[in-house]
């Protein structure tokens, strides 16, 4: 469930205080332990909430942190929810119609 009254804690910011932290790493042991495409800048935009987390991403630090990638992924859509509903304008509700039904469509669902 998306607050209503803040925005969302950014991914970025739960890895650096949920995990990153309690197991003693910096951002530069992390990198490193991360290998391939992870750079320290990388990280360092992703801690600071200026880079969003992708699929790839999230499949590399669930394997990396014991995770589900489905996890950061929901952090981050819980993000992009939020600040897209802060920008939109409300759109008023579709109130259903009484419905008007011939006397021949209503004998014929009356046959039914």
């Amino acid at each position: 469930m998306i607050p209503t009254h803040r925005k969302p804690t950014p991914p970025g910011k739960i890895l650096m205080e949920e995990f990153l932290i309690p197991l003693g790493l910096s951002q530069s042991e992390f990198v490193k332990h991360l290998g391939g495409t992870w750079t320290q800048p990388k990280l360092s935009a992703l801690i600071n909430g200026t880079r969003a987390i992708t699929e790839d991403i999230a499949l590399d630090l669930a394997d990396a942190l014991g995770t589900s990638p489905e996890f950061w992924i929901g952090l981050q859509s819980d993000v992009n929810l939020w600040e897209a509903a802060q920008k939109r304008r409300k759109i008023k509700r579709i109130s259903p119609k009484v419905a008007r039904v011939s006397r021949s469509r209503r004998r014929s669902l009356r046959s039914v």
